[in-house]
């Protein structure tokens, strides 16, 4: 009798243990990553990271959705009742791509990412640009001096003593900031007699582009977007040493005056009048660029994609760390929205992300040119 008892509560407990499963299989991806004995192909590499799972299969989404968002065309939507005559023509159609709004924050213009940003912005891979004011500055004046590879522990009292500013593992002199201070105030000199003489209203955006013509320096994304007409936005420009030379150079010859109002009227008529287009959004980092960007979209209706890499978390309620759930919740970002968020250093993720994405698309294009 006191088998039978035990045989039944080992049954009751497996059952509790071992409880029977839904199945899987059709409606989720098997996990498994790389094979190494195919040898080292880096495509497929970056392929598997879909199936490899945690952050890894984040950045496979990632790359997904930029490459959705690449491909998308206007030919792909069905013909509406209220379109124009020109948007019901095949050709128009086809070459009606997405607009892509790109943001990022002022450290990754201190690191090499700046690179990458440079060649999408050279080749005119996105449409709108949003930084901070280290995104500006730091752009300009690695044309004027480099910065250099530090460590993360040296010790800030023993920088200061030699004259070194540290952003995380990297160093910049304060020379090279001496060196925007002797190249920047002439051109606010020039500017404010413009002002005065052309009747110019300058805007952050207007100043951003003809500093970028100025450093004429194919080295910088400033240049390249000055080059390819493409708006560079920092809503917050006085926030950084290009603030300290707006400080300096009031003193020396008052009178400048930037206008904030006609951008963020610039900024969200990006967004507003992108229609028939859909728009697509690749934010690293957050703050200032993730939340301008993701507003401006707001006045559409929100945008149709959306890669957010940073890794901040949502726990404390910033915007920064929101997920793009949050984002859609304030009509930012569309619901049927292609999204997701990669918690992941930008510095590692981005360069991957273009590798697979934009750069690819462009291997892609020249092929068929030729």
């Amino acid at each position: 009798m006191g088998e039978e008892v035990e045989d039944l509560l080992l049954d009751s407990v497996r059952s509790t243990v071992f409880k029977e499963s839904e199945t899987l299989e059709g409606k989720c991806k098997k996990i498994e990553g790389y094979d190494f004995n195919q040898g080292v192909d880096y495509s497929a590499l970056l392929k598997s990271m879909v199936s490899t799972g945690f952050q890894a299969s984040n950045l496979g989404e990632a790359i997904e959705v930029v490459n959705q968002m690449l491909d998308w065309r206007l030919s792909d939507e069905p013909l509406t009742e209220d379109c124009s005559e020109e948007e019901r023509e095949l050709s128009f159609r086809e070459s009606v791509r997405c607009k892509v709004f790109l943001g990022f924050t002022s450290n990754l213009i201190s690191s090499g990412v700046r690179d990458t940003v440079r060649y999408l912005v050279e080749h005119h891979m996105v449409d709108v640009v949003v930084t901070t004011t280290g995104g500006i500055e730091e752009d300009l004046i690695k044309c004027l001096a480099p910065t250099y590879k530090g460590d993360f522990s040296l010790p800030g009292a023993y920088l200061r003593s030699k004259g070194l500013n540290r952003i995380g593992n990297l160093l910049v002199p304060n020379d090279n900031y001496c060196k925007f201070e002797d190249w920047i105030i002439p051109i606010f000199d020039q500017m404010v007699e413009e002002q005065s003489s052309e009747n110019i209203l300058w805007t952050p955006s207007k100043l951003i582009s003809r500093l970028g013509k100025e450093i004429n320096n194919p080295s910088s994304y400033l240049y390249w977007a000055y080059k390819n007409s493409i708006p560079v936005f920092c809503p917050g420009l006085t926030d950084g040493s290009l603030g300290d030379m707006l400080y300096f150079h009031s003193f020396h010859k008052p009178g400048l005056v930037i206008d904030v109002v006609q951008d963020i009227r610039a900024m969200n008529g990006e967004a507003v009048h992108a229609s028939p287009r859909k728009t697509g959004m690749v934010i690293l980092g957050g703050g200032l660029p993730k939340h301008h960007i993701c507003n401006a979209n707001m006045f559409r209706n929100g945008a149709d994609y959306a890669v957010f890499i940073n890794t901040a978390q949502e726990f404390d309620g910033s915007d920064s760390g929101a997920r793009p759930d949050e984002a859609i919740s304030w009509g930012k970002i569309r619901g049927s929205a292609k999204t997701v968020k990669v918690h992941c250093d930008a510095t590692i993720a981005f360069p991957l992300l273009v590798a697979e994405t934009f750069a690819k698309n462009a291997k892609k294009s020249l092929k068929t040119a030729a």
